[in-house]
């Protein structure tokens, strides 16, 4: 028998703001993740990061949060470091600015160290998404399923990270404030917003696709919707700017080393110990990969099913009911990911940047279904953190 909440109770739900909702929901989730992170920890051991059994902020800053700290402290090597037999070698290039200079800059603010400070930026950015998702997913979903949607991005299997020292939660956020100006077509705001986004996590480049796509949209339907000159110049012109940022830290790197493919060769350096070190051609990573993994010819039948299946999903009702915007920016994104990245255990972190399709699973109302689904995201969590970021000897599953 289905229970009845009380009329009294549902009156004064609604009349609770909806970000005070948000931080509630926000504020459970971090507990919730807060408490494995530290169950994980009392079980770590030494580690090339931290002794046995670190604290939760030191525990918070291991893997790449090394390279952010090091960019904060030390900046950028002008010249790149090579290996035995000449090849350029991980470096702090393949980590981009935006998120250690804030973190650097509270520092000196506070006189604190890196890792508290660092767990405090992402924290604060993260709640700040959560609030900006609320407001993004209300423009798309019906009412019902938009607090649900949030829920589900604060207890998403990756959410850790939002309280980690990486630079997702920082770029999640602005990536939020991009889709909602995109959304709302205050085309002359994604300026900035994309500036920094572009120099806080490789992005650039897919956005200015999804800009591109949006502009090339606007023109076809021009007759049901209508698009002024000014806003053609506008959404024109942030796409070509999008462009430039999503080349400008590449042509950053080579100005600085000489070297005009120091970006690119510092991240093929992350892929050598599975494939050696090759040249970037694009569209072919996710196919190595698949061979790497999986041997000929399975590799490729599971690239090619993996592709056909993202294609029958995008077409899904529930993905179309996220409109014709978020839909174009999960596609350049999904686009970008198959040109240039090659896939391993970080996989499921560079997946993070899709996260408006959470909002398609938010869509039934059975409480058994949302209940299940906040269950299987809590589990995700745990896997996760034991698979990718927990540190066991020589460690293959790098978060």
């Amino acid at each position: 028998m289905k229970t009845r909440i009380p009329v009294g109770w549902r009156v004064r739900y609604r009349l609770v703001p909806w970000w005070l909702k948000v931080i509630v929901v926000w504020a459970v989730s971090r507990l919730v993740t807060t408490a494995m992170v530290l169950t994980l920890a009392s079980v770590q051991g030494p580690n090339p990061w931290t002794g046995a059994h670190p604290g939760y902020a030191d525990f918070a800053n291991i893997w790449d949060g090394r390279w952010y700290n090091i960019v904060a402290m030390s900046g950028y090597p002008s010249v790149l470091p090579l290996t035995a037999d000449g090849h350029v070698t991980e470096n702090a290039w393949a980590f981009m600015p935006g998120y250690p200079v804030i973190v650097r800059g509270l520092m000196e603010l506070s006189g604190q160290p890196w890792a508290p400070i660092a767990v405090f930026v992402s924290l604060g950015f993260g709640l700040a998404t959560a609030l900006l998702f609320y407001r993004l997913m209300v423009r798309v979903l019906p009412g019902h399923a938009v607090l649900f949607s949030v829920a589900l991005f604060c207890f998403a299997p990756l959410s850790p990270l939002m309280q980690f020292g990486y630079a997702e939660s920082m770029y999640l956020f602005f990536l939020t404030l991009a889709l909602l100006l995109l959304l709302e077509r205050r085309y002359a705001l994604l300026f900035p917003v994309i500036a920094v986004m572009a120099l806080t996590r490789p992005s650039g480049l897919a956005f200015a696709l999804a800009l591109a796509l949006h502009v090339v949209h606007r023109w076809f339907t021009r007759s049901k919707d209508p698009f002024p000159v000014r806003e053609r110049m506008l959404s024109a012109s942030v796409s070509i700017f999008s462009g430039i940022m999503g080349l400008a830290w590449p042509v950053a790197a080579w100005v600085v080393t000489g070297s005009i493919t120091a970006y690119t060769d510092t991240e093929l350096a992350w892929r050598a110990p599975y494939i050696h070190y090759q040249e970037l051609i694009p569209f072919t990573a996710w196919f190595q990969s698949g061979v790497w993994w999986l041997g000929l010819p399975l590799g490729i039948i599971v690239v090619v099913a993996i592709i056909l299946a993202f294609t029958l999903v995008m077409l899904s009702p529930a993905v179309k009911r996220l409109g014709t915007d978020l839909r174009l920016w999960l596609l350049s994104y999904a686009l970008y990911l198959l040109a240039v990245f090659f896939p391993q255990s970080s996989t499921f972190r560079l997946l993070v940047p899709m996260f408006p399709m959470l909002g398609a699973f938010a869509l039934p109302r059975s409480s058994l279904y949302r209940s299940g689904l906040l269950l299987v995201a809590i589990a995700g969590q745990w896997g996760w953190l034991l698979l990718c970021w927990g540190v066991d000897g020589a460690d293959w599953t790098p978060p």
